[in-house]
């Protein structure tokens, strides 16, 4: 049995504004589930498929008061494309961020509700990846969460060291799942997560009991009556197990 990262899900108090945000920066579709929540998807993209981890932006009360332990790195494929692609996104109302980075060659910025994210420097491994080059997770133990996730997902890991784990789809398409290493402990609810799907004729209650016997724990975040199940990663990390598909 085996499972895959089909979406992220952020919280945002306008959905339909952050929506609209990330659906320019990614060049992406828009579409509503439902009222309070907008879903991004790669025009003409056929869901689910490892070629795009899409997106949904969920309708929240709360804002966000700390930085976020998972986001999103953007591909660039030369030096103009960085330059335009910082100029593009602050124009559309990304806001340069300070987490600590320091001088680095990559561009930090937060969207209209302060969701960090960062422009990337050109590198090679993300010149395949679309716009989206990885969702990166901050930790305190990238080689336990390489443990978990390469367990959970039916990923291939690319690499794995004290400091950072990689992973990606085995058909080698799409964006990186990466953890970081990072001194900071996680201390409220995440707001982004990762949405997990099992494949068609799979038993999503067979997955959920397979992934608590690989660490993961139940989470009651007041979802109430929901076909999905909630779930935390070994180090406390919100996820979302949906249903066959």
């Amino acid at each position: 049995m085996a499972t895959r990262l089909v979406q992220i899900a952020m919280d945002a108090q306008d959905d339909s504004a952050v929506g609209r945000f990330w659906a320019e920066v990614l060049g992406w579709g828009i579409d509503s589930e439902e009222p309070g929540v907008t879903n991004l998807e790669p025009v003409g993209f056929a869901y689910p498929d490892p070629v795009a981890v899409c997106v949904d932006v969920a309708r929240v009360l709360g804002r966000k008061t700390v930085k976020n332990r998972v986001h999103v790195d953007l591909a660039t494929t030369s030096a103009v494309h960085h330059a335009e692609l910082v100029a593009r996104v602050q124009a559309l109302g990304a806001t340069p961020a300070d987490v600590g980075q320091g001088e680095v060659p990559w561009t930090v910025l937060a969207d209209p509700e302060g969701n960090e994210f960062c422009v990337l420097e050109p590198r090679e491994m993300y010149r395949n990846t679309g716009p989206m080059a990885a969702v990166v997770v901050d930790c305190a133990d990238p080689r336990e969460m390489a443990r978990f996730w390469g367990g959970a997902m039916d990923w291939a890991l690319h690499e794995v060291t004290d400091e950072h784990a990689t992973l990606r789809s085995a058909k080698g398409v799409g964006p990186y799942l990466e953890f970081l290493r990072t001194p900071e402990p996680k201390t409220v609810k995440n707001r982004v997560h990762l949405d997990l799907r099992p494949y068609p004729g799979e038993e999503q209650a067979a997955e959920v009991a397979r992934l608590r016997a690989l660490g993961a724990g139940e989470i009651d975040l007041g979802q109430g009556d929901v076909p999905w199940t909630c779930l935390v990663d070994p180090e406390g990390n919100e996820f979302c197990v949906l249903t066959p598909l």
